[in-house]
């Protein structure tokens, strides 16, 4: 099938690639770690801008100047500058708070599959007791009290209970 026929992309969905990854939560955060490259690329180089255009403004004097005007006067540029990379930084965490997120989604997930399995489980338990195994447990608690002389009389007034010899 090529995209010349139909006049189609490859992917019917656009959105479909998106979805895929935001199921894989491996592929979510290897997605997210290359905007995270992207933008510490941008914040770097945006770093060195404000360097160099601190530099500039805060060195461009007009004849006339008082001491601190240039500096005034480049300070709402160096504002703006800022700003970007304070927003940059907030980004580059979000996107890995965004990841670690993703991965204890899922692991919640599973915990909660399991506890429910096992509520579940106790459930029918309680609900189903075996009638079995209580009868079997009782007969051997009497045959060993009787063997090993526990659960008899402990005193002189305990003996009514026995046979006399």
């Amino acid at each position: 099938m090529s995209t010349e026929d139909t006049g189609k992309s490859l992917f019917e969905d656009p959105h479909e690639a998106l979805r895929e990854i935001a199921k894989n939560p491996a592929a979510y955060a290897h997605y997210l770690a290359d905007f995270h490259r992207v933008v510490l690329d941008m914040q770097a180089r945006l770093e060195i801008l404000q360097r160099e255009t601190r530099v500039h403004c805060r060195g461009t004097r007009i004849e006339g100047d008082k001491w601190g005007q240039a500096f005034l006067r480049s300070f709402p540029v160096e504002k703006s500058l800022a700003d970007i990379l304070k927003n940059l930084k907030n980004l580059t965490s979000g996107l890995e708070k965004s990841a670690n997120t993703r991965y204890a989604h899922d692991e919640k997930v599973m915990k909660v599959k399991k506890q429910r399995k096992e509520k579940e489980q106790l459930k029918e338990r309680s609900s189903n007791p075996s009638i079995q195994a209580a009868s079997e447990n009782s007969g051997r608690q009497d045959a060993q009290s009787e063997s090993m002389n526990y659960g008899g009389p402990t005193s002189i007034y305990g003996l009514d209970r026995r046979e006399s010899a």
